[in-house]
């Protein structure tokens, strides 16, 4: 995958970044690493910390393991100031750490409800309070929230992960008006991602038959990590990460009804594997955590049309296509509908919609 080509002429960023011991977390400190950048890695597990630190500095970062739980807004506050003593203010705070369960609604308990809720809602609040708190005295700074697009659209058997991004969805939008109400220059934005190959389908708790996979088609978390560094040097409300995630949104605003119909009877099969789950191996959902690495499934692994595991991922030209069904396409009209470029790749552009900025990617 070619390297983003971004303005580093900057002094290297300070970025939080939490959940970063795995998944899309981990590629993201990896990326922002690239860039020269100080980090910040939060998250429960020591190990996979660690393993995120050693892939930092490799990358020509600085890295600092932060052991925290998100759920606990003291302790989240407690490491803010710490790395601010050490690496000093802080330019990004990504919220990323996340919990979920597989389950029908009827098998849920309401402590699962609790501990999904507070880790994946309550997380990204706590986090953004502390970065509030720095941020806006300094007038700068950009707080990005690890979405979803299960942030507008419910699926089966995640209720309560779906839930959580709803919430966040709903708080980014009454903060995002209040900075602007007040004319702070602290930007915020939420990036909304397709499914992802990640280790959280090994170590969510789930009471499915056959073990768990993200709803196809399935993209690697380095296209995750690309586009939520690239939100950090852009001023977007939303970004919509893959042409999935627009159909969902889309999808979710015109034919809600149709789609209800269609996630009932598609939805189940699509989030499971053909192996059986063992419903005694160990899961995340309690005060521990073991989770570690980028990938769940191989790194190279080429199984759907949409995935982004080889060299030279592109932004598709769909976005063009989009742009041409909506009218859009003056490249000269003064508008943040128009098409721009964006600097993943030579040539590469992305799409801003009246919903938010979207990267279709495709191999």
């Amino acid at each position: 995958m070619a390297p983003l080509k971004l303005d580093t002429k900057k002094k290297p960023m300070v970025v939080v970044i939490t959940g970063a011991s795995a998944g899309v977390g981990r590629a993201t400190a990896q990326a922002f690493a690239e860039l020269g950048s100080s980090i910040g890695l939060a998250a429960r597990g020591r190990d996979g910390l660690e393993a995120a630190r050693r892939d930092v500095e490799a990358r020509g970062g600085r890295g600092l393991v932060l052991p925290v739980d998100v759920s606990d807004a003291a302790a989240v506050e407690s490491a803010a100031a710490t790395l601010e003593q050490i690496f000093g203010p802080i330019d990004v705070w990504v919220n990323n750490a996340m919990l979920s369960v597989f389950s029908p609604v009827k098998e849920m308990s309401a402590e699962e409800y609790r501990r999904v809720t507070v880790v994946t809602y309550l997380g990204y609040v706590h986090g953004s309070l502390s970065a509030l708190r720095r941020l806006l005295p300094r007038d700068r700074g950009i707080i990005i929230q690890v979405g979803s697009a299960l942030a507008y659209r419910g699926i089966p058997l995640q209720s309560a992960y779906c839930a959580a991004k709803h919430a966040i969805q709903g708080f980014c939008d009454s903060l995002r008006c209040e900075l602007i109400h007040y004319g702070r220059n602290v930007r915020l934005t939420m990036v909304q991602m397709p499914a992802m190959n990640t280790p959280q389908f090994g170590w969510v708790k789930s009471r499915l038959p056959r073990k768990g996979q993200p709803v196809p088609p399935i993209f690697q978390p380095e296209v995750a990590a690309r586009a939520i560094v690239w939100a950090a040097f852009h001023d977007r409300r939303e970004i919509y990460v893959g042409w999935p995630t627009v159909e969902a949104i889309v999808g979710t605003k015109v034919a809600p009804g149709w789609l209800d119909h269609y996630l009932a009877r598609t939805c189940y099969e699509a989030q499971m594997t053909d192996e059986p789950e063992d419903p005694t191996r160990p899961n995340n959902s309690g005060p521990t955590c073991t989770a570690s690495g980028s990938h769940s499934l191989a790194p190279d692994w080429r199984g759907w049309p949409w995935d982004c595991a080889h060299e030279g991922s592109r932004v598709d030209c769909q976005a063009s296509r989009f742009a041409r069904w909506r009218g859009e396409t003056d490249p000269e009209r003064p508008s943040n509908d128009r098409e721009v470029p964006i600097d993943l790749d030579a040539g590469d552009t992305h799409k801003e919609s009246r919903q938010g900025t979207f990267i279709p990617i495709q191999r």
